[in-house]
């Protein structure tokens, strides 16, 4: 297992106040899932070509950063979701 201490931008950092919410999700939504499987493998290949473990070209870097956010909008769009339902 990958120890993701050190790797910026990991879910629980960026939503820290919906950590039960995530796990839960992760549990019930397969859809949600397999999104946050997929952001934590583009993350940490990001934070890799980022500290020049895997050193890739400006506009690698960039794609993938994209795929990044897009990924993170859509969990984040699904927590907001989520959240607004439990609380109303």
């Amino acid at each position: 297992m990958l120890d993701n201490r050190n790797t910026p931008n990991e879910l629980d950092e960026m939503f820290p106040d919906h950590k039960a919410l995530i796990h839960a999700l992760k549990l019930s939504d397969a859809h949600f899932a397999k999104l946050t499987d997929r952001y934590h493998e583009i993350n940490r290949s990001v934070h890799r070509m980022e500290t020049n473990v895997e050193p890739v070209s400006d506009e690698t870097m960039e794609i993938e950063r994209k795929k990044r956010l897009q990924v993170l909008d859509e969990i984040s769009n699904i927590i907001g979701r989520a959240a607004a339902a439990a609380s109303a």
